[in-house]
């Protein structure tokens, strides 16, 4: 959940509810909060999306974080952030049943609507995840508002779970977000026919080479007359999109051969909790 606007009143919600916030899916969906409705909060971003094909508006470095697992995800279908608990009625009652104290705007006196840092359609079905760091679970008001959540979602039968520092890969994360850099290679000026020259020959001579990538990178930049540093790019684009399978698990190696890494990749593991690079917790009943 994230911080509300300074201005919150009824005829803010209507307008909200016109734009169609929080509504769609896919490329369509519209999420209930945007970066620009909060001008001063500092660790925020906006990012495209593969999964969606549209940009989406994260709140904070761990809901950065755990975004790039979840994009990078074969399980995950659509990605919808920042997704509101709009029915106002229910939550209020929810709140009231708990003996908790639902938020209202202190000049307008208008309920605030409560959102979900993510709600997932995946191969299993729907579920709702809550990202905060560790300590703030520490705070009883947090705790109060994420177990209005709970409920919410319980009611609609739908998994909720809460994501902390500690459930998500970190270095998996980090290794998918420098990826993604090259996901797209027309950005680096090569045409099709060209991108489609470099793929083919990369993944020729990465399952015959016994050299390093880093040899590797080189060869494929003589080849095709590229600048310093495409090979890598390259190789990052082919990782992204999974033609090369790497451990994302670890931090990539660079310098020993490339029949070595190949060996050293794991294998695959089918478990639930495993599909989205963390250990996720659930929260029910």
């Amino acid at each position: 959940m994230a911080k509300h606007r300074r201005v919150w009143n009824c005829s803010v919600f209507n307008k909200y509810i016109r734009e169609g916030r929080g509504q769609g899916a896919g490329a369509d969906y519209s999420p209930w909060i945007r970066i620009q409705d909060f001008p001063s909060l500092g660790m925020v971003s906006r990012v495209s999306g593969t999964t969606t094909g549209r940009i989406h508006h994260l709140m904070s470095n761990l809901e950065l974080s755990l975004f790039y697992l979840l994009d990078w995800s074969d399980d995950v279908t659509d990605i919808r952030e920042q997704y509101p608990l709009v029915d106002l009625a229910q939550a209020i009652e929810i709140a009231e049943k708990a003996n908790i104290r639902y938020p209202y705007d202190r000049k307008s006196g208008f309920p605030y609507v409560l959102t979900s840092d993510f709600y997932l359609d995946t191969e299993q079905g729907a579920m709702v995840m809550s990202v905060k760091p560790s300590s703030e679970l520490e705070k009883p008001r947090v705790r109060e508002k994420l177990e209005i959540e709970r409920r919410y979602w319980t009611i609609r039968g739908i998994p909720w779970s809460i994501m902390t520092e500690i459930e998500i890969n970190q270095v998996k994360s980090n290794n998918i977000e420098w990826l993604a850099q090259a996901k797209d290679l027309s950005v680096f000026g090569l045409s099709e026919a060209k991108q489609e020259a470099c793929r083919e020959y990369f993944l020729n001579s990465f399952y015959i080479t016994r050299s390093s990538l880093a040899i590797l990178f080189k060869e494929v930049e003589r080849a095709f007359g590229l600048a310093t540093g495409m090979g890598l790019n390259i190789y990052k684009h082919l990782a992204y999109w999974k033609r090369i399978i790497i451990n994302a698990n670890d931090r990539v190696d660079l310098i020993n051969s490339v029949s070595t890494m190949i060996c050293a990749v794991p294998e695959v593991r089918c478990e639930h909790q495993y599909k989205y690079g963390c250990n996720r917790h659930n929260h029910g009943d």
